[in-house]
């Protein structure tokens, strides 16, 4: 039997990691840390593409003008920023720029997992049993209100605070829609291609299931920790979700109920930016 055929075979789990021989014919296989760089590469983009694109948005409305020296405009950039509509603007453009960037080096670089349902292949085929996208949306809709309340109890009465939510409550309401639709379609899909279809594919090919899902889960975590404002206690409920994430990649043999649960997730998280009294602050 070739070896990329048994990565279709119906297991709850991968079989136990190959020999060197195996490893061998499974060179197209990305490496763990080929999958963090592109991890790292999504992340990095984000922060440094932010920038960029604000500029050009401010040379392009006239808000911002180099003629009067880079330290003027600078403090133009600056006053544009602090705008909450200029930062979702901000926001949906450079999100969806990383994403479309790395959606793409993935596809060109390793064109042939992406159909392949089980590990190594990133799982983008629909799961043979519909049932697992009805237990995602459950997933989804159980998680943030299980993680609130586990991360309420850490917490001890710290005000528990993320970027995006802040964000969104200061946003006006037309622009919350562009900005619901990145963090709850756009942003899980890349997540889910880079954490439970490559690093956990590329973990799953040197250690046991076990240890590559609670590794992918863990940095999955600490990669959201800088949009929490580093609050060690929101960790433990981001760690659950992405437990459960990959329990549903991997039982599922693709990774759309992942982006399902992780979409709804995200969703039920953000439905407040559309109750607040001021929309503008």
């Amino acid at each position: 039997m070739d070896v990329m055929d048994t990565c279709n075979l119906p297991a709850p789990f991968p079989p136990r990691p190959p020999s060197p021989s195996v490893r061998q014919s499974l060179a197209g296989v990305p490496s763990p840390w080929a999958a963090l760089g592109l991890i790292a590469f999504y992340f990095l983009l984000q922060a440094t593409s932010s920038l960029l694109i604000a500029l050009a948005i401010g040379l392009a409305t006239g808000f911002v003008h180099l003629q009067q020296g880079a330290g003027h405009a600078e403090n133009e950039l600056q006053t544009m920023m602090a705008q909450a509509d200029m930062q979702a603007v901000t926001v949906v453009l450079t999100v969806t720029l990383a994403a479309t960037l790395t959606l793409w080096l993935t596809w060109h670089r390793w064109p042939q997992l992406w159909s392949l349902s089980r590990p190594p292949g990133f799982g983008f085929t629909l799961p043979a049993n519909r049932l697992f996208l009805v237990l995602a949306v459950a997933v989804g809709l159980a998680a943030p209100l299980l993680g609130g309340l586990l991360t309420e109890l850490l917490a001890h009465g710290h005000a528990v605070t993320q970027d995006i939510q802040q964000l969104g409550t200061r946003t006006a309401l037309p622009l919350r829609v562009p900005l619901v639709l990145v963090v709850a379609s756009l942003g899980p899909l890349v997540e889910e291609l880079l954490f439970r279809g490559i690093l956990l594919s590329a973990l799953l090919q040197r250690w046991r299931a076990g240890w590559a899902v609670a590794i992918s889960s863990l940095l999955f975590a600490l990669a959201h920790l800088p949009g929490l404002q580093y609050q060690w206690f929101a960790l433990p409920d981001l760690a659950l979700l992405a437990l459960a994430l990959a329990w549903l990649r991997l039982r599922s043999g693709s990774i759309w109920p992942g982006v399902v649960a992780h979409g709804v997730n995200n969703l039920l998280a953000v439905v407040a930016w559309f109750v607040v009294i001021n929309p503008t602050g």
